[in-house]
């Protein structure tokens, strides 16, 4: 597998910035998030980790936006907010 270039570098981070900010406008802690949706605390924070090389996919992006309610166009509108 090729590395990310800076491009997807930019992207995975403002993906992670985005899972942050969303799950903190929840409310809840990590920790809080994760015994809500019977989720592992740390998957959590690999979901909002800048430094984890593997970042999220888009199936867990859309499991992540499911559990929030919100549809995939509007997690990716991050440009706009």
């Amino acid at each position: 597998m090729v590395g990310l270039d800076k491009e997807d570098l930019i992207l995975k981070d403002k993906i992670a910035e985005r899972v942050k900010f969303l799950r903190e406008q929840t409310g809840l802690s990590q920790t809080d998030f994760a015994k809500k949706y019977d989720i592992d605390r740390q998957i959590i924070n690999r979901w909002e980790s800048k430094t984890n090389n593997r970042g999220i996919t888009i199936y867990t992006i859309q499991k992540f936006t499911n559990m929030l309610g919100i549809s995939l166009k509007e997690f990716f509108d991050f440009d706009n907010k």
